[in-house]
Formats: structure tokens, sequence, C-alpha cells
């Protein structure tokens, strides 16, 4: 299962992300970048592929160019707004699994969409600190870009099996459990209690 996922807009800063996906896939290892173009065989289920991909990936890169916010169909509606989009369905199914989503702007002059701009299901988007690959210096944003991809996956914890992840506590043996007796003189009960609890007197 690759671990990163690329979401894209096709018509989107196409050459740029092709560059990007090159550039993480020397880095990673093909196997590890899922871009649907190059991820899906023929033949097989588009949908259903893409939206397991999405929701079990560790790391959703959103490949932000200047065309993606306002990319419009034929009928001259902007594609974002369509429930079906399978931009805003990728990103939705990634925040709603709670995996870790990162925008990633492409280009000297792309800026992150304002949460007003988002549809509500991907409004998360907005807030989310990115990363940038500038064309002015593409090598370096490149190697940059991959430094933080493979901190972003060291942080989830996916080493040997047993190894706590990011957020995860250590496990520790349960306390011992403790029995206390009271005798009570003079009539009275006697009540056992375990640690925690309180021991109530007749």
């Amino acid at each position: 299962m690759p671990r990163v996922f690329l979401s894209f807009r096709k018509p989107d800063s196409r050459w740029m992300r092709d560059r990007v996906y090159r550039a993480l896939s020397d880095r990673l290892g093909a196997g590890e970048i899922f871009k649907s173009g190059q991820s899906i065989p023929p033949g097989a289920d588009f949908a259903g592929i893409l939206r397991r991909q999405a929701a079990e990936c560790e790391l959703m890169c959103v490949l932000i160019g200047t065309g993606w916010l306002d990319a419009r169909g034929e009928d001259g509606v902007r594609l974002l707004d369509r429930p079906h989009d399978w931009v805003r369905v990728e990103i939705a199914t990634a925040l709603q699994a709670g995996n870790r989503v990162v925008p990633v702007l492409l280009g000297d002059a792309t800026m992150l969409p304002d949460v007003s701009a988002l549809p509500a299901e991907i409004a998360e988007l907005a807030r989310l600190q990115f990363l940038r690959v500038p064309e002015t210096h593409l090598p370096d944003g490149l190697r940059h870009l991959g430094d933080a991809v493979t901190a972003l996956l060291s942080d989830t914890g996916t080493g040997p099996a047993g190894a706590p992840g990011l957020g995860t506590e250590p496990a520790t043996a349960p306390e011992p459990s403790i029995t206390m007796t009271a005798h009570v003189s003079g009539g009275g009960s006697a009540y056992q209690a375990a640690r925690d609890q309180t021991i109530r007197l007749a």
C-alpha cells in the first residue's frame, strides 16, 4: 500500500506536478507514492481504489497550482463546487479518516486558498501548514519537499511492529490489585476494598 497520496487537478501545473512525483519516487521509491494516472491499472475500479487509498494513506500531499482553486467545467461551474469532484472527494476522505494532509503550493506566487473559498467539508485545508515548491529554486524546493515528507512519514511511527507511533503512549503493565481489609471492633462490619475505592464503616 503506497504511503503517500498525491492529490492534484490534471490541468493544473502539470510539469511541476510531474517533477514532484519523480522527485518523491526517487527519494522514497515509486511503490510508496500513489498517483492515480500511474498507480491504477487499466480495468480496475477507479473510484473504489481512489477512495480506499485516500482513506488509508499515511500522508496526502495536495498539489495546488495557480489554476487549482478556480478550475471550471464546460458549463462554467467551478469543479470544487461539485459534490463528486474527485479532488474534493479525495481531500474530504483523507481528512475524515484523520490522515495527515499537507497542502503543497506549486510555484512562487501560488497562495493557500481562504477558508471561505472552499467547500465546508474540506475547509480545514485552508488552516493547515503548507509546503512550497518554488519555480525559481526548483531543485532546492524539491529536495526540501523530499526531506519534509520523509520526516513526516517518520513521525507517523510506522517502523517495526510494536513501536509506539506518533502520540501513542507506550504500553505499561497494569498495577497489581491491592486488597485492604478493615477490622472494626464493637460490632461493626468488615469491608474489603480495592485500590481507589473507599472503605465505609458501618
